[in-house]
């Protein structure tokens, strides 16, 4: 399909099945600008608050005020600033401060307009603010299309630990408007892609080999290969996400790469290394231990490691953090129990379990897949 014909085409809607808490994910082009897909949580009397940063501000903010605007009685934009670094309380505090300043009520609808940080604070300052209020997820970028803005999982950042302060908190809709991919840098677009490749990798093996064959048009930003990766990994996350929304079993193997990958990310400083960075390396990492445990064959871990760095993304650690202080970082994993680390692992092709791993083997994965190794 050519991206014309796309753009024409009708959204493609899955859904999450929650029960009252359930809700539609739309993905096509021109969402964004169109009143009509904001209909669904129109209130004349209630205030709208769209929470961005000020880069996607200059570039989409206008368009969804407008979009909006039919709908409410007033919309306001607060534009945060742009980076992982600024993903905390002292933030997060400024979206209260300006609900509280605009007299927002319980009717108060807020829109997260960005990537993983802008959903992730709005959507824990929307679970707390008059102890819960209606938003929505606008996701901006290819990693949070995916991953961040479904499910629910909503947090702020400690020096100590990523997402350790947050809530389980469900959006009222998520809009994927692919369009709005085209403006995102080539970086951006590859650690998207590591949430998207986490899929195939650790759940479903024929959605690995298409993006084993995809994987160049992905980068190219082909719209209809992104339409269906899009699909697909919501399709995945809202299988898991309807079996277990709070993560009590099923649901930890979302976090595949994402054990090694926050302690990266917490190591170098929030930011260093974008999130999907992290998850890239941490896949590679996770897989090697896999293999070197046995569970799985050392010739998936490479085929995983061979479609990261096809990606664009980093297969080594960065030389400056030691095995020593990943084990500290992981141990403040919020899978971590009485003080074991937990891994989500392959134990087969495409099929992925939590556990633990002796340290010492944990030691030489890191220490074989850093830089300066």
């Amino acid at each position: 399909m050519s991206t014309p014909e796309l753009l024409r085409a009708a959204p493609t809607s899955v859904h999450i099945d929650l029960g009252e808490r359930s809700y539609p994910i739309l993905i096509g082009g021109e969402l964004l600008s169109d009143p009509a897909t904001w209909a669904p949580q129109a209130n004349r009397k209630a205030v709208a608050l769209i929470v961005t940063n000020v880069t996607v501000a200059a570039l989409y903010g206008a368009a969804l005020a407008a979009a909006l605007e039919p709908h409410f009685a007033r919309v306001r934009t607060l534009a945060l600033p742009d980076g992982e670094a600024y993903k905390d309380l002292a933030h997060l505090n400024l979206v209260f401060d300006e609900l509280l300043g605009q007299e927002a009520d319980r009717r108060t609808v807020l829109y997260a307009l960005g990537g993983g940080v802008v959903g992730d604070m709005t959507g824990f300052a929307a679970a707390c603010y008059m102890r819960g209020v209606p938003f929505v997820q606008v996701p901006t970028t290819l990693l949070a299309q995916v991953d961040s803005s479904v499910g629910g999982k909503t947090a702020v950042n400690h020096p100590l630990g990523k997402n350790m302060i947050g809530a389980f908190y469900q959006p009222r809709q998520v809009v994927c408007d692919l369009g709005v991919l085209d403006t995102l840098p080539d970086r951006e677009m590859s650690a998207g892609l590591a949430e998207i490749i986490k899929y195939g990798a650790s759940i479903d093996i024929e959605f690995l080999g298409w993006l084993e064959r995809q994987v160049d048009e992905l980068r190219a930003r082909r719209r209809d290969a992104l339409a269906h990766a899009v699909r697909r990994s919501c399709e995945i996350k809202a299988r898991v996400v309807g079996a277990d929304e709070k993560e009590a079993g099923l649901r930890e193997i979302l976090n595949f790469g994402h054990t090694f990958g926050h302690a990266i990310e917490a190591g170098l400083g929030y930011g260093q290394w974008l999130h999907g960075e992290g998850v890239g390396c941490g896949m590679v990492m996770a897989a090697e231990l896999s293999a070197r445990l046995g569970l799985v064959d050392a010739a998936f871990a490479r085929r995983i490691e061979a479609l990261v760095a096809r990606a664009g993304l980093p297969v080594r650690g960065p030389a400056s953090l030691s095995p020593q202080r990943y084990l500290e970082l992981m141990r403040v994993d919020k899978k971590a129990q009485g003080g074991d680390i937990r891994f989500v692992l392959l134990d087969g092709e495409s099929h992925a379990s939590v556990r633990t791993a002796p340290e010492a083997v944990v030691v030489d994965v890191i220490a074989a897949l850093t830089a300066s190794a």
